[in-house]
C-alpha cells in the first residue's frame, strides 16, 4: 500500500471507470487493475462491484474510500510544509479560455515553471462552457474561465475582467459618429458562442432593434478576429488581444450608444487539501492579474 495506489483507487472511486483512472494517474489499464488487485489481496477484501455494468464501491470500499482521501489529503499537506517546491512532481491539468491564452497565460507558465520546476503542465483551451464540464468531470485540474463553476467543492475566485470594444474593418465603412442600436442592428455582428455571456448580452441589445439581425456564433476567437478583418461583421471583442490588428489598420474602433458586460474571469478548482499545487497556482495567476489591473490604471 503506497500512495500511488491510493490515488489509483480513490481516482476509480471518482470516475467510476478503470480506464478514466488509468488516463488521470498516467498509467495503462492493467496496471491499474494490478495495483487494486494487489490492494484488495492486502486487505483482505473487495474494494469494488465489478458485477453490474458499471463498478461500483462496496460498503469496505466505501468505509476504504474516507481512509484513502485522509491519507492523501495529508500527504499533500505534508509536502507543501516540509518540501522545497523544486521537489514536487507530479502534472497539472491546466484549462484556459482563448481570450486568457491570447494575453497573459505565457507569463504564468513561466512562473509556475521557475515556482515548481519538475511540475508538468497539461494545457487545454477551450470556451468556458466546456471547461466548466471538464471541470465536473474530473478532467481537468484548474479552469480560468468566463462565468464560475456552480458545484460544491469547487472553489469559484474571481480572476481578471476585460472591457470590451467594437471594431470592424475599415472596408464596411462605418461611420464615425456614435452609432446607435437600431444602426448596430442592421450590420452582420460576429462574436462568442451561443452560450457565452457576450452572444447572450448582445443579443438582447439587437434583438428589440431588429429581430432579423445576422449574428455569427464562434467558438475560436481567433478565427472571430479573421472573420471581422475579413469584413464578415462587426465585433465587441477585448482591445487587449486587437492591438496589433489596430496598429497596423486593419481593424478600427468604433462607439456605440450602449455597453457590452466587461467579460468577468474566474479561477476555478476543487478545494480538496491535496491539490496544494493547484492553489498555488491560482496564486501566481491572481498575482498577475493584480499587476495587470494596476499597470492599467
Amino acid at each position: 500500500m503506497n500512495i500511488r495506489t491510493l490515488e489509483t483507487f480513490v481516482w476509480i472511486a471518482r470516475l467510476g471507470s478503470f480506464r478514466a483512472a488509468a488516463s488521470r494517474v498516467y498509467a495503462s489499464q492493467p496496471s491499474v487493475s494490478a495495483r487494486i488487485a494487489g490492494l484488495e489481496d492486502q486487505l483482505g477484501v473487495e474494494l469494488f462491484d465489478r458485477s453490474g455494468k458499471h463498478i461500483t464501491l462496496t460498503a469496505k470500499g466505501r468505509e476504504f474510500l474516507v481512509y484513502a482521501e485522509k491519507m492523501l489529503s495529508m500527504h499533500g499537506e505534508m509536502l507543501q510544509a516540509v518540501a522545497t517546491p523544486a521537489s514536487i512532481k507530479g502534472t497539472i491539468r491546466l484549462a484556459v479560455s482563448e481570450t486568457i491564452a491570447h494575453t497573459w497565460l505565457p507569463q504564468l507558465l513561466e512562473r509556475v515553471s521557475e515556482a515548481y520546476p519538475a511540475i508538468n503542465l497539461e494545457l487545454d483551451v477551450d470556451i468556458s462552457v466546456n471547461l466548466a464540464e471538464k471541470l465536473k468531470n474530473h478532467e481537468i485540474d484548474i479552469a480560468f474561465l468566463m462565468g464560475g463553476v456552480n458545484q460544491p467543492g469547487i472553489i469559484n475566485r474571481d480572476l481578471c475582467h476585460y472591457s470590451l470594444v467594437w471594431v470592424a474593418s475599415p472596408q464596411l465603412a462605418i461611420p464615425d459618429q456614435t452609432m446607435s442600436l437600431a444602426e448596430l442592428a442592421s450590420w452582420p455582428i460576429v462574436t462568442y458562442p451561443r452560450q457565452s455571456e457576450p452572444y447572450i448580452a448582445i443579443r438582447s441589445l439587437v434583438d428589440p432593434m431588429n429581430h432579423s439581425t445576422r449574428v455569427h456564433s464562434c467558438s475560436s476567437l481567433s478565427t472571430i478576429i479573421r472573420m471581422t478583418v475579413d469584413g464578415l461583421g462587426v465585433s465587441a471583442l477585448p482591445r487587449e488581444i486587437l492591438q496589433r490588428e489596430l496598429d497596423a489598420g486593419t481593424l478600427r474602433q468604433f462607439r456605440v450608444d450602449a455597453s457590452v458586460p466587461d467579460l468577468k474571469f474566474n479561477a476555478a478548482y476543487r478545494a480538496a487539501p491535496s491539490s496544494s499545487v493547484v492553489h498555488a497556482i491560482a496564486e501566481l495567476a491572481l498575482a498577475i492579474t493584480t499587476e495587470r489591473d494596476s499597470t492599467t490604471d
